[in-house]
């Protein structure tokens, strides 16, 4: 592993860590939730409207923005200084609110067709649809609050600090948790209460990245331009990548179109698999790519392609090295995971058999979703930002081809099949398209025959112990040390490299002092 590929595992095990209990603290959120909201009705109108600011949160703001922002910002920084970069700083941030503030009227304004046009299927549903109607235009505004978050973490990540911006999360998910806590201790409707806590935790999002801002000197009152070149520059990159980066998103805004036709209650089927797959998802495919991209843009530029495909297969045999055992046990643990983590309250069994159904469909694209983060980093490295983007556009097709297809005889399921397959098809093409460009670069090493071997058997021994549902998760941790402990055993060095991780995320005080 080279110096950058190292670089790479360090700052993913901040960012991981500080992800990793975000995560935790998002599942136990989650299930606050499906007691609070159960479902039904009150949870398909909550969870369309939230999605409607969540999928432009990942499309623009922490997708085509961040990807854009960060090396122009960097490039400026390197040339100019530290002032000239927060100028233009600042600069995006006066055409952000104001592009933000009149998309944001306009989607309050016109909040019932808005919501006509993501999911047609509530029309048919009168007190659904209206509901829905309300719920947007509480928690559209959050596009605002989440975009300008992003911007600050773009300005931390290029300034090498990563723990802030990642710990954000975590403060919107204790928000919501405590809103949801509110409306049943007091007996107000979740769905309102919810909707406005997340304004809140927006709000606080904004407000706990501002110390760190000032402590590497950055201050928001200071000149800017209108018209600023930097800015311009970020404005015409992020035109591609605007589409290519948030691809998944797009497939999941389209799932959420296409379930609205389907009974009531698929759309929280397909919420709840989503959020399971994410944890392991965001913990670590989206950590790589994010910190993977500023080492492989210093690394082309320089002409040193050796280094950067050295350094790209590295990231990438580390993303599958996390996800393959994931998938395996995902699929193995569906339903006792499922009905552990939700199966109350309003959450009923016939949900759970739902959900769980489509948790496995999910699954099965869990390796190519954390693939296509760092592949898109390793296109943006070379200033390619078009294929990535058309790229994307097949897929979408492919997605809705296919989900078109399989909705029918296979209901939501169907759905969640259809964003696997077209994720495993957008990473075939962007593999060969790459290669065409930079020769080989991801061999097939002992890392991912290891991996797969390893995972089948964590699959087959998390099956066996499916039917005892507590103690089937409680053997989670266990089957991973297993497999990192067998991987480390047959010389797999990101084996070793995740036990650092993992000895990095113990406090100080508990580690055993050298004799």
């Amino acid at each position: 592993m080279n110096e950058h590929a190292r670089k790479i595992a360090k700052d993913v095990s901040i960012v991981g860590g500080a992800t990793l209990a975000s995560r935790i603290l998002g599942f136990f959120r989650d299930v606050i939730l499906a007691y609070v909201l159960g479902a039904g009705m009150y949870a398909d109108a909550f969870y369309v409207a939230y999605r409607l600011p969540n999928t432009l949160r990942r499309l623009f703001a922490e997708g085509s923005m961040t990807m854009a922002f960060v090396p122009v910002f960097s490039r400026l920084r390197e040339s100019d200084g530290d002032q000239a970069a927060f100028s233009m700083a600042r600069s995006a941030m006066v055409w952000l609110l104001l592009i933000l503030s009149v998309i944001t009227m306009a989607a309050i304004f016109f909040a019932a067709p808005l919501t006509r046009l993501i999911a047609p299927g509530f029309v048919h549903k009168p007190e659904l649809f209206a509901l829905t109607v309300d719920l947007v235009r509480i928690v559209f505004p959050y596009i605002i609050q989440i975009s300008a978050v992003a911007l600050c973490m773009g300005v931390l990540n290029s300034m090498g600090h990563f723990l802030a911006p990642a710990l954000a999360t975590s403060e919107l998910n204790t928000v919501v948790i405590l809103g949801a806590g509110v409306a049943w201790i007091f007996g107000l409707d979740p769905a309102y209460t919810l909707a406005w806590a997340i304004l809140v935790g927006g709000f606080g999002q904004w407000s706990m990245q501002q110390p760190w801002l000032r402590k590497y000197g950055f201050r928001w009152r200071g000149p800017w331009r209108f018209k600023d070149p930097a800015v311009i520059k970020m404005a015409v990159l992020m035109i591609p990548t605007a589409f290519g980066a948030a691809v998944y998103q797009i497939n999941i805004l389209l799932g959420t179109f296409l379930a609205s036709y389907l009974p009531v209650g698929s759309v929280s089927y397909l919420y709840y698999a989503d959020r399971l797959v994410q944890f392991p998802l965001g913990v670590f495919g989206v950590a790589i790519g994010t910190v993977a991209l500023p080492s492989l843009a210093k690394l082309a530029s320089s002409g040193r392609m050796e280094e950067y495909t050295s350094t790209l297969a590295a990231s990438i045999r580390l993303t599958l090295f996390v996800s393959l055992p994931s998938t395996a046990g995902l699929i193995a643990l569906a339903h006792p995971m499922v009905t552990v983590l939700f199966g109350r309250g309003a959450f009923s069994p016939e949900a759970a058999k739902a959900t769980s159904a489509a948790l496995v469909a999910y699954s099965l694209g869990l390796p190519a979703f954390a693939c296509v983060r760092p592949l898109f980093s390793a296109y943006y490295a070379l200033s390619d930002t078009k294929t990535p983007a058309w790229t994307a556009a097949a897929c979408l097709l492919a997605y809705a081809a296919t989900g078109y297809a399989l909705m029918g005889p296979m209901g939501h399921v169907g759905l969640a099949l259809a964003a696997s397959v077209s994720s495993w098809l957008n990473v075939a093409i962007l593999g060969i398209v790459l290669r065409k460009k930079t020769g080989p670069w991801m061999p097939l090493d002992k890392t991912l025959a290891v991996s797969t071997l390893l995972s089948l058997c964590i699959g087959l021994a998390a099956y066996a112990l499916s039917g005892y549902p507590i103690l089937s998760l409680a053997c989670i941790a266990p089957l991973a040390v297993i497999y990192m402990a067998v991987a480390a055993f047959l010389g797999v060095e990101e084996a070793r490299m995740l036990a650092g991780f993992v000895g990095r995320l113990v406090p100080r005080r508990f580690r055993k002092k050298p004799s």
